[in-house]
């Protein structure tokens, strides 16, 4: 699985925004050449997280991902609980960071968000497609239902104050 076809599949999930960082876009220097998949319907990039991203290089405290290899890429989904206990065997908050070189097209605890639901994939292949999709989607799921939520509470608090 190439990092462009992760960024077809996930980028053509309804309603979603994909922002690849670059110089002058407002994103930090060190995200830049990073991808970032949001729950936009209304196409803009909103203030909550993103669902998923992909990062081509190590951020401090991941060395466990070897990305400073030619092509390497790890790609993170927000997961939730669930998922995350079922690929781990562990719950989030239980999660421990690797203890050394963590596997090629494994799904994995994300190296530093793995407490909260994260998992990720270092340069997925064919033991990881199925899976990584089935994440990405439910990773898209929640994110829309999040979404759909803040609609209906603001327009229930907006009807309230003009009552």
């Amino acid at each position: 699985m190439t990092l462009d076809d992760l960024v077809e599949f996930a980028g053509g999930l309804d309603g979603v925004v994909v922002q690849t960082a670059r110089a002058g876009d407002g994103s930090p220097e060190l995200a830049w050449g990073d991808t970032f998949f949001y729950y936009s319907p209304d196409g803009t990039i909103p203030a909550a997280q993103p669902f998923a991203t992909i990062v081509t290089k190590t951020y401090p405290g991941e060395e466990s991902s070897r990305l400073d290899r030619p092509g390497a890429f790890r790609v993170n989904v927000a997961a939730g609980r669930t998922l995350f206990t079922e690929y781990t065997g562990v719950a989030p908050r239980d999660a421990s960071a690797p203890a050394g070189p963590s596997p090629d097209d494994t799904v994995i605890a994300h190296p530093t968000y793995g407490s909260l639901g994260w998992l990720a994939v270092i340069n997925p292949g064919p033991n990881t497609e199925a899976d990584l999709r089935r994440l990405l989607r439910s990773g898209w799921e929640a994110a829309r239902s999040r979404f759909d939520r803040r609609q209906a509470a603001g327009s229930t608090s907006q009807e309230l104050s003009e009552k």
